[in-house]
């Protein structure tokens, strides 16, 4: 890739904090697509069996143990309907981030403020979720995402204007 800033200074600075989101992203939205790919290649059955067994051990230690408890009940209602649904999600939310993450790193002027769009969704979405969960992870997602939103505005407009010769 090209840098568009020069290599000193605060602009510099940004620049490198966007190639490195850049990176992040798309490791996770990788993760993320794979993870989906992998609930809808696996079968039900054989999740549940692996719960089971990955559970069985700490509750013959101590029956009351919240983390196994809590696991063993979610996955009493982990349907077939809903690992497809995890699945596509998964899939779909990794793979639209990743298709993200290539634009902007081929530095595709259009895919800028889509991105930031897109961002913006998912912050949205996360918000929204958040106030059912109040699951502190939401509010880490949300907080990278809104800062990735700045930097992707910052590279924008770096990009948009004109680059001396030489």
């Amino acid at each position: 890739m090209t840098t568009p800033a020069p290599k000193r200074g605060l602009a510099w600075l940004w620049h490198e904090l966007f190639e490195a989101s850049l990176v992040i992203k798309g490791l996770l939205a990788g993760s993320e697509s794979l993870a989906g790919l992998g609930l809808l290649l696996t079968s039900n059955q054989l999740i549940l069996r692996f719960v089971a067994w990955l559970t069985h051990h700490e509750l013959t230690q101590d029956p009351t143990d919240p983390m196994a408890t809590w696991t063993r009940h979610a996955m009493e209602a982990f349907s077939i309907e809903t690992q497809h649904f995890f699945a596509i999600y998964l899939m779909t939310h990794g793979g639209l981030k990743l298709a993200m993450v290539l634009l902007l790193a081929r530095r595709i002027l259009w895919a800028y403020p889509a991105a930031m769009v897109m961002l913006a969704g998912f912050i949205l979405y996360q918000l929204n979720h958040w106030t059912h969960t109040h699951s502190p992870a939401l509010l880490v997602l949300t907080a990278f995402d809104a800062f990735m939103i700045y930097l992707v505005w910052r590279e924008y407009r770096a990009l948009k204007v004109p680059q001396p010769a030489g």
